[in-house]
């Protein structure tokens, strides 16, 4: 059952055991986690989920990390990404921050910083989303303004297209 205010957690690794090991320690600080073995899984997922953050591992095959984060942004703009590998370049973590990712992260990790970096995101999100949200709204009471009831109707939806 979900609790209300659970920052989700979407978890993605190929490496099944530190997946599972990883998932049951945030969900024991009280993450609401769902795992995914893969990038496609991820995706999925994520089309489904109602996702705040994200923990993608960098190299996966098939449909690998970066591919991943590239897509999750495009689909869900308030989405935070949290990319997590053991085979960290300096190219891959540009390459990372450019299409979006909020943090860099190398295994072996530090649990507690992992967490930290969690809280962040999440907070991140919440900044991204209410600034989004005002800005929505002050649109509204100029159309408001504007616009008869139906016509305000219209923009209010046209405003809506595409959020997620």
């Amino acid at each position: 059952m979900e609790k209300e205010n659970t920052i989700k957690i979407l978890l993605v690794d190929d490496e099944v055991k530190f997946l599972k090991a990883v998932s049951d320690r945030l969900c024991l600080k009280g993450f609401d986690v769902f795992t995914a073995t893969s990038g496609e899984a991820a995706i999925d997922a994520a089309r489904k989920g109602g996702f705040d953050v994200a923990v993608v591992d960098l190299q996966m095959p098939e449909t690998d990390g970066a591919q991943v984060l590239r897509i999750l942004k495009q689909s869900h703009q308030y989405i935070e990404i949290i990319m997590l590998t053991g085979h960290a370049t300096v190219d891959s973590a540009v390459e990372c921050t450019r299409l979006g990712a909020f943090r860099y992260l190398e295994k072996p990790y530090d649990f507690d910083k992992l967490v930290d970096v969690l809280k962040d995101a999440y907070q991140a999100r919440l900044q991204k989303k209410f600034e989004s949200n005002l800005k929505r709204m002050e649109a509204i009471q100029k159309l408001s303004q504007q616009q008869s009831p139906l016509g305000l109707l219209r923009e209010m939806a046209r405003l809506d297209d595409g959020r997620k």
